[in-house]
């Protein structure tokens, strides 16, 4: 009895190093998101967050990561820049997160990026300007910050290429006054004389503005032959439908790929038929040829609408390529901050919803304007623009 007592109390001290050394083993992965999910980007948020949501399920039903639980924690911004600082430093500082996805909007991503940097946290931004990824100081990426939507140069080279094939050389140029807008506005400016386009006209409005009629008369006197309209949320239905109602669609319309929501097609009302702009390929998953981006496309498409029953957009595509890219990088070198940045700068053929992605230290975007497929509105649908 006195032996089998001996023998009980090893194995019971044993235990007591073998148990903790299970637990730090299966630890959980904490990955931090912020999203405009309410406010004046919700449209943007909302599917971002809800797309993240249903990835990380995914995950963690396929058994995590290498056994860790995928814990994403999620902050909504509300739109704000402040409040997305306040979220971004908590999730570094606070949460302890090993990364970060978001935010939704340009501008905000521009905020947040000296926060990134100064906690060496890596950044996978879901918002579209170049600058995100541009350090004007070095003419390099920022060290920490990645993202995943394609760049407005990108969509700008990507429609003037379409356009010059159709032999529009006169345009006219909307723009709101956004993060979004002004970088988008800046790329159609520089980039026109590169692509032989005149610019006769270069129109601005407010983000909370609900009629653009001035502007568009002021267009519709210099008889541009397109007119390029860069905004996102309700401004850009608002000014199809002025177009439509000044009978101006005569003159072919484009707008950024700011537009690639079917929600805003339905907000149109009609307006937007016959409508142009350059959209990766989530958005026109059953429209792509075989290939491996269209069963990635068609695989998020159908979880999606099983799961939320609404149709995806671009923006929920780019939170899937964002969390996807972060969750590899765990996969590969697990929750180590500075070796998830190196992972992510060397990722090479990822193939996401928006594209085939090739980091490297020099493009922390990774596309390009190859990863667009011009669009146009048919019978209430995206269709391939021929």
């Amino acid at each position: 009895m006195k032996k089998y007592l001996t023998v009980s109390l090893m194995i019971f001290v044993l235990c007591l190093f073998v148990v903790p050394a299970t637990r730090v083993s299966a630890q959980d992965y904490k990955v931090g998101a912020v999203f405009s999910i309410t406010g004046r980007a919700s449209f943007l948020g909302d599917p971002e967050k809800k797309t993240a949501i249903m990835v990380a399920d995914q995950i963690n039903a396929e058994g995590g990561i290498n056994g860790h639980h995928l814990d994403l924690v999620i902050y909504d911004d509300e739109g704000d820049a402040t409040k997305c600082v306040l979220a971004v430093r908590k999730l570094i500082t606070q949460d302890k997160v090993c990364a970060v996805i978001g935010p939704s909007l340009s501008g905000l991503s521009l905020a947040v990026i000296p926060v990134a940097e100064k906690f060496r946290t890596p950044l996978v931004s879901c918002a579209a300007s170049y600058k995100i990824v541009h350090n004007p100081k070095t003419g390099k990426p920022y060290k920490w910050v990645f993202k995943t939507p394609q760049t407005d140069t990108m969509a700008v080279e990507a429609i003037y290429s379409f356009i010059r094939k159709r032999g529009i050389r006169k345009i006219a140029i909307m723009s709101v006054t956004s993060g979004f807008g002004a970088s988008g506005r800046a790329e159609l400016l520089r980039l026109a004389p590169k692509y032989g386009m005149k610019i006769v006209a270069d129109e601005k409005y407010g983000p909370k503005d609900t009629d653009m009629t001035t502007q568009l008369t002021k267009i519709k006197g210099k008889r541009p032959q397109a007119i390029i309209n860069w905004s996102i949320g309700p401004t850009q239905v608002v000014v199809l439908r002025n177009w439509r109602d000044l009978g101006m669609t005569g003159i072919p319309f484009y707008q950024s790929h700011g537009f690639g929501s079917r929600k805003n097609i339905k907000l149109a009302a009609g307006a937007a038929e016959g409508v142009y702009c350059p959209l990766g390929g989530c958005n026109i998953a059953t429209l792509l040829p075989a290939s491996t981006q269209k069963d990635v496309t068609m695989q998020y498409l159908k979880n999606y609408q099983a799961r939320y029953h609404e149709p995806l957009s671009s923006f929920g595509g780019h939170a899937w390529d964002a969390l996807h890219l972060v969750a590899m990088a765990l996969e590969a070198v697990g929750c180590d901050k500075a070796g998830i940045r190196d992972y992510l700068e060397n990722t090479r053929n990822f193939v996401g919803q928006h594209g085939t992605f090739n980091f490297s230290p020099t493009d922390h975007n990774g596309l390009t304007k190859e990863a667009f497929n011009m669009v146009v509105v048919k019978n209430g649908d995206w269709a391939l623009a021929e």
